[in-house]
């Protein structure tokens, strides 16, 4: 049986998988939009910057969303699983009361990222932006940046309600929103010939509609869910603190994990080596999104169906799903991945200039590490939905211990952007594999 036939047999017949990818088709029409928006917008700023720039602007962009990422927790996991439950025992006072839990945590931690990030501007131009330390402006765009964690103070918790309630399409148009709006910002900025500030403030404004349209949005639906009163439901309403307490501590942990060994990348790049390798970064994670972006929107509706079959034990099912979303998201990484590795070599320099040349091993080394990861997206979400979130952390924490210290020995010695991704997407392919290899055998056969 050929490996097409398979995939058009699994669609055909398996309902659950339909389900998936029809609850993740409005995510995945705003991410193929926005993939494509973002190849245009980013071709744009790579000739009006130049690459040293980019890379400067990454790294602005990765700093900033990495303070948020320390402090803050997983609030869109955490609102799911306890919205969706207390709806579906009819106990919404107990939603209500998780709701209102997570909305004060994320926004105390929203504003306790904004004030560290003020205080850290100046280190972080030293550390990773010392091409660009005698800029006095280059703090000062680190803190203007800093804006966008104040506009998406409760954006993790917005996200986790309208999952909840289903409103994809709505988190959807929201985000084609987003893109086009930093789009046409920075195109005006190319147009009029202005600089890195022009293109940091379209990337702020951009944020700030998404982050403040998601607070509306889920407003709207907790009125729906809950009554126009939910907000009056006292915390003390809320059942298994402790258990919820637990929870956040693991997903915190785990992104705190990934913060140091997959978020921090082009920190890495930027510290050990220079801007202008992160911009070879940049060029190529560009391309590589259009493999990322379209996957994406996969993972929360299958985490989804996935908590339902293992709340049911209906193991085979949930066996079934996996296979065949591996299947669906193993052919997109194939037949993109394929046709960006023959392409990339010219694709690059014709589209972003002859200096992009450099960010074709790159990209060919980066492929493999996110297309492993793409593929089996689903080993995280598994884990949560076996009540099991431990694992996943642990095993990061191990294989990026050996990452860290393959980079900071190695990469200084050889001074090597080729052999810093290589160590990246080294740590995808083990952490990853061991991760999805453990839940599958977790899970009974009979």
């Amino acid at each position: 049986m050929s490996f097409f036939h398979r995939l058009n047999t699994a669609w055909r017949t398996d309902p659950l998988l339909r389900r998936v990818v029809q609850n993740s088709s409005h995510l995945l029409s705003s991410s193929t939009i926005g993939a494509g928006v973002s190849f245009a917008q980013g071709i744009l700023v790579a000739r009006l910057i130049g690459i040293p720039a980019l890379g400067l602007v990454t790294t602005i962009i990765t700093f900033v969303s990495n303070v948020n990422r320390l402090l803050t927790f997983r609030m869109s996991e955490m609102v799911v699983k306890r919205l969706n439950g207390a709806l579906a025992e009819d106990r919404p006072h107990e939603g209500a009361a998780a709701v209102k839990a997570a909305l004060l945590i994320e926004s105390i931690t929203s504003l306790a990222a904004y004030l560290i990030l003020l205080a850290l501007a100046g280190w972080a131009v030293q550390t990773f932006a010392a091409d660009f330390r005698s800029n006095p402006l280059t703090a000062d765009l680190f803190r203007f940046y800093g804006l966008i964690l104040l506009t998406n103070f409760v954006t993790e918790t917005s996200t986790g309600i309208l999952q909840a309630a289903r409103r994809f399409a709505w988190i959807a148009r929201l985000s084609i929103l987003q893109s086009l709006t930093t789009a046409v910002v920075i195109l005006a900025a190319f147009l009029l010939r202005r600089g890195v500030s022009e293109v940091v403030l379209a990337y702020v404004i951009g944020k700030s509609i998404n982050g403040l349209g998601l607070a509306f949005l889920a407003q709207v639906e907790l009125r729906r869910l809950l009554g126009a009163n939910w907000w009056r439901t006292p915390l003390q309403a809320l059942p298994q603190k402790r258990a919820l307490v637990t929870f956040l501590l693991n997903t915190n942990l785990n992104g705190t994990v990934n913060l140091f060994t997959r978020d921090n990348f082009p920190l890495y790049a930027a510290w050990l080596l220079n801007s202008e390798q992160v911009g070879y970064y940049r060029l190529a994670q560009m391309l590589i999104n259009f493999i990322i972006l379209p996957l994406d929107p996969l993972i929360w509706p299958t985490y989804a169906e996935i908590t339902q079959t293992v709340a049911q034990k209906n193991w085979a099912a949930t066996r079934r799903l996996l296979r065949r979303v591996s299947l669906l998201t193993g052919s997109l990484v194939l037949m993109v991945g394929a046709g960006l590795a023959l392409t990339g070599w010219f694709l690059l320099p014709l589209v972003y200039g002859p200096q992009a040349a450099p960010a074709y091993p790159i990209l060919l080394v980066l492929l493999a590490g996110y297309g492993f990861a793409s593929t089996f997206q689903w080993n995280r979400p598994l884990f949560l939905a076996l009540g099991k979130p431990g694992y996943p952390v642990l095993i990061a924490l191990l294989t990026g211990c050996l990452e860290l210290l393959l980079m900071f020995t190695l990469v200084p010695i050889a001074d090597s952007m080729l052999l810093l991704s290589t160590i990246f997407s080294g740590y995808f392919i083990l952490s990853i594999g061991l991760t999805a290899w453990r839940g599958w055998n977790l899970l009974p056969r009979s």
